[in-house]
């Protein structure tokens, strides 16, 4: 399975920016679509943006215009650039990765880091 390792997140005044990062390593044969998700205390997870090897992009419609995802598939990380945060982004972001191994045969699993904290403050 793929490990993940998240960075970049912390403290900011609504209207800063951050950038998370999430570096996937580990034995794979190829690594599909890599996201971010968020929860805040007492809601559901729910995606933030995903990227496919492709290039096709999914923003959720409350970051849309502000937050940027990219990845880099030689370094096999996935970013979100956050720009003019406000203090409902505040949560727990999680990167997710699907990726696909093969063992006798293929599959797909998806795989989630530990989670950073991000937090907006007004």
């Amino acid at each position: 399975q793929v490990q993940l390792v998240e960075s970049g997140g912390g403290l900011v005044q609504a209207g800063g920016s951050l950038r998370l990062s999430c570096a996937a390593s580990g034995s794979t044969f190829s690594i599909n679509r890599m996201g971010w998700y968020r929860q805040a205390p007492g809601k559901q997870r729910e995606l933030v943006a995903a990227i496919t090897s492709g290039g096709i992009i999914n923003y959720a419609g409350s970051v849309k215009g502000r937050f940027t995802i990219s990845r880099d598939n030689a370094k096999n990380t996935v970013y979100l650039q956050m720009n003019s945060l406000k203090p409902e982004d505040t949560a727990v972001y999680y990167c997710n990765v699907e990726a696909t191994y093969y063992s006798g045969s293929y599959y797909r699993q998806d795989s989630w880091g530990q989670g950073t904290q991000v937090t907006v403050s007004s």
